[in-house]
């Protein structure tokens, strides 16, 4: 039996020559392989350009994993997933929740692995990692030996593979409610249902930054379960976390409790409804945190995300005390970061707020960007200084 193949175009073959893993369905001539296999990626004069996960549903049908003649095989995975691992345990990192594998940026295309704990969160984003997942499994619990490992398997993306959304047990035992730590602050997190794997894990860093600067009223914009908010309080007088999900707010509200937060007010409220009536009502801070979810999904709503990114900085920098600090973020990939940047200059213009930049930053070192591969380049994080 032959191995799989797939032939590209010269256009194809560009693009992998330029340092991209992905291979477009537009640019694929010829396929000999069957749901979810590795292939051997040639090119239209049959040469060996390397091995790929084959889709046969998503629009990006060959994601690369080696160049040339070199195999593809489960050592191949064994030894990237033990590189991957090696480099966390090598970032001290303050934290018992965080990323152990992060796709593209790790060699490991459409495979996530977080860590919380003595647990493992996967997603297999693809045909590929879904057909291989009890191998990936196996190497996991030999790699790290956690107590459990769960699938995650539910995010939109799976559906453009033609891979079912749901979530499952692979290895050991997972419980409804783990317990970690990220610094000094306790979270009581459910990997079954909590967004992304549990927590929003990739802000990490960008918290302990935003500490540095935090002081006085402290309003934190789509705070989720509370995570700059509960970093952020010792260093506040006052602080008020604003959701519009009601979980959302109850787990902040638990969070505060358990860390013994007593000056945290968690409220349910549509964010740009809430920022036009802090404004009416004349209220004034000296540290600000927005931290919405991704306001353009695709490349046709971003004209509607950078006005939304815009009005919430533009009263965001009105609610601002002089002095004070507004860390703000987008984690729309299709946003760019001077896209980003952009938007920031125009909402201090109309709000006549000048503002300096103290620092740009990005997601934490545990979510590595893989240089010429923009996709993983998504949250942009900006902190601002009110200058009068």
């Amino acid at each position: 039996m032959s191995h799989p193949s797939a032939f590209i175009s010269r256009k194809g073959e560009q693009r992998l020559a330029a340092g991209h893993p992905w291979i477009y369905r537009s640019d694929v001539a010829d396929v000999d392989a069957e749901v979810g296999d590795t292939v051997a990626v040639k090119s239209p004069r049959g040469q060996v350009l390397g091995q790929a996960l084959f889709s046969s549903e998503s629009q990006i049908t060959l994601r690369m994993l080696t160049r040339g003649e070199t195999p593809a095989d489960l050592a191949l995975w064994r030894r990237r997933i033990d590189a991957a691992v090696t480099f966390r345990e090598g970032l001290a990192i303050d934290a018992t929740a965080f990323r152990l594998v992060n796709a593209e940026a790790d060699l490991l295309p459409s495979l996530i692995v977080d860590r919380y704990g003595d647990y493992l969160v996967v997603q297999a984003l693809s045909q590929g990692t879904d057909r291989l997942l009890p191998e990936i499994t196996a190497i996991l619990a030999e790699r790290v030996h956690p107590k459990g490992i769960l699938a995650r398997n539910d995010p939109k993306v799976r559906s453009l593979e033609g891979l079912p959304q749901e979530v499952r047990l692979l290895h050991g035992t997972v419980p409804e409610s783990i317990l970690v730590k990220e610094g000094p602050v306790e979270y009581d997190v459910n990997v079954w249902t909590g967004q992304k794997t549990g927590l929003f894990l990739d802000q990490r860093e960008n918290r302990e930054a935003a500490l540095r600067y935090a002081k006085g009223r402290l309003l934190d914009g789509c705070s989720y379960n509370g995570g700059f908010s509960l970093r952020l309080a010792s260093a506040c007088d006052q602080v008020i976390a604003v959701d519009i999900s009601a979980d959302a707010v109850a787990r902040t509200a638990a969070n505060a409790a358990r860390n013994k937060i007593a000056h945290l007010q968690a409220v349910e409220a549509n964010l740009f409804d809430e920022l036009r009536s802090l404004g009416k009502a004349g209220e004034r801070f000296d540290t600000i945190v927005l931290d919405p979810p991704a306001f353009a999904k695709n490349k046709t709503s971003v004209p509607n995300a950078l006005a939304g990114y815009k009005e919430i900085n533009l009263r965001a920098m009105r609610l601002l005390t002089p002095g004070g600090t507004l860390i703000t973020c987008s984690c729309s990939y299709n946003v760019t970061e001077p896209m980003f940047e952009a938007v920031l200059h125009e909402a201090s213009a109309d709000s006549q707020v000048p503002v300096s930049i103290v620092e740009k930053r990005m997601q934490g070192r545990d979510h590595p960007v893989l240089l010429g591969v923009p996709e993983t380049y998504y949250l942009k994080c900006f902190i601002l200084r009110r200058l009068d």
